[in-house]
Parts: structure tokens; C-alpha cells; sequence
């Protein structure tokens, strides 16, 4: 029974993120914009992966797919959190991620996957990866809650797996900057350290904990994926990291979702 409801809260969590045609309930409390808000640093860095996947001709269907969705779900999440910003600061940063989000966007659809395309695409999802990080840290803050820290750093995971994803397409198809390897490697190490502050987390039901062991078992592939760059078939071992990248992203979207739901204190 335990396992059936597993895979029910699974599919329904992991479709809010996947079905983008689904319309979005407006943010109602603290612990859900935490949640939206860590939810767009993660698409800053998803989008990018997409894009360089489309231009390496990898998975090609599913990469289209992936950045439209993306697209979508950012633009829809965006307009609420800036509804719902609880203060000044907080306002003004998702205004600033606005200005920021349209020149991104630009460059995501303005023109077919390219090189140049790839590299302003890679500069600006840096960019935007840090409005969107900045908005989340306000919003934890202004919680002050165990709960939000939860969802903040979870959140945090689900934005790392994405972003080693990125940098190891953008080396694989030649539009990487001169800190992309050593960016990939510093995701790889904050992921592991993240995984284990959640994993002693007082707050952790034993919901939480199966689904913080499921990712675990995801990120030993998806690790073993990241691990090969260079060792063979390029178009086989980025396939491998596109397909992975996936799988570990639905398990943490579940994680993020129960932590979202813990009482606040």
C-alpha cells in the first residue's frame, strides 16, 4: 500500500511540473511560493539544457518538449510570485527577474538552436538563475520557518541536477565558458552535501525518507551518466545524461512537494 501511494503522490506532483497546459492555482501560502520560487531557478537551468540538448540533436522530441513546457510553466509561475511578493525587496527582485526573463526568452525561441545561440543562451541563464535564487532566499527568509529551509534547500537540488545537466551539454556541444567544467564539478559536490543535510533532517517523515532513498538510487545513475564525458560516444553519453537528469528531477520534485507540506514551525 505504502509503495501504491508512493507512486500516486509520484505521478501527481511530477505532472504539476510536467503537464505546463494545466492551469496553476494562484500561491497561497508561504511554504508554496518557497516552493514556485526555487521551482524557476530550476527552469533557468532546465531550459538552458534543453536548448543545447535540441542543438546537439539529442532527444529531440522530449528536449522540444521540455523547453516549451518550461517556457510556459516559468512564465505562468512567474506572474505569481510577483502577486504574491510579501515585501519591497521581494518585489522589486521579481521585477528585475522580469527584465531579465525577457531577454532569455528571446533567446530561447528567437531564433532555431545555434552556437553563438547557445553561448548568450548559456550567459543568460546565469543571469537569471541568480534573480531567481535571490527571490527564494527573501521568501525563505521571510518565513523563518525549519519548513522553508527544507523546501529552499530541496528546492536547491532540484535546480543542481538541472544545472549539471547544462554545463555537461553545453561542453559536449562546444558553447561552454571557461567555468563550465569547473561549475559542473562544484554542482556535483554541493548536490552530495545537499543530499545528506536533507537526509538528517529532524522533520523527515518516512515519506519523505523513501522518496530522499529513491533519489538517491537516481542519482547514482544519473552520476555515473555525468562521469563519462569524454569517454565514448558523445550523442550516447549526452542521450544518457538528458534521460537521467529527468529521472532524478521527478523524484526530487516529489521530495520538494512533501517538504512543501510539513506545518510550518
Amino acid at each position: 500500500m505504502k509503495s501504491f501511494i508512493g507512486r500516486t503522490v509520484r505521478a501527481v506532483l511530477v505532472g504539476s511540473l510536467l503537464a505546463a497546459g494545466v492551469a496553476q492555482a494562484q500561491i497561497t501560502d508561504i511554504n508554496a511560493a518557497i516552493n514556485k520560487a526555487g521551482r524557476e531557478r530550476m527552469l533557468s537551468q532546465r531550459m538552458a539544457k534543453a536548448y543545447f540538448q535540441l542543438g546537439l540533436g539529442v532527444d529531440i522530441d522530449r528536449s522540444k518538449k521540455v523547453l516549451d513546457s518550461s517556457i510556459a510553466f516559468f512564465d505562468r509561475q512567474l506572474v505569481e510570485l510577483k502577486n504574491f511578493a510579501p515585501t519591497p525587496e521581494t518585489r522589486e527582485t521579481y521585477q528585475k527577474l522580469e527584465a531579465a526573463w525577457i531577454a532569455y526568452k528571446d533567446s530561447l525561441v528567437g531564433a532555431p538552436p545555434n552556437p553563438e545561440g547557445g553561448r548568450m543562451v548559456l550567459a543568460l541563464s546565469e543571469q537569471v538563475l541568480a534573480l531567481a535564487h535571490q527571490g527564494t532566499v527573501q521568501l525563505e527568509k521571510h518565513a523563518g520557518t525549519t519548513a522553508g529551509r527544507l523546501v529552499n534547500i530541496s528546492g536547491r537540488q532540484r535546480m543542481l541536477s538541472q544545472r549539471m545537466a547544462k554545463f555537461y551539454q553545453a561542453l559536449a556541444w562546444g558553447v561552454a565558458d571557461a567555468d563550465s567544467a569547473a561549475e559542473l564539478e562544484k554542482a556535483r559536490r554541493e548536490f552530495t552535501v545537499g543530499h545528506k543535510e536533507l537526509g538528517s533532517a529532524a522533520a523527515n517523515t518516512p515519506q519523505l525518507r523513501e522518496g530522499l532513498d529513491l533519489v538517491n538510487q537516481q542519482w547514482f545513475f544519473f552520476e555515473n551518466a555525468l562521469g563519462q564525458r569524454g569517454s565514448g560516444d558523445w550523442k550516447r553519453l549526452s542521450t544518457a545524461v538528458a534521460t537521467t537528469s529527468e529521472r532524478i528531477l521527478e523524484e526530487m520534485e516529489v521530495v520538494v512537494g512533501l517538504y512543501e507540506r510539513l506545518p510550518p514551525r
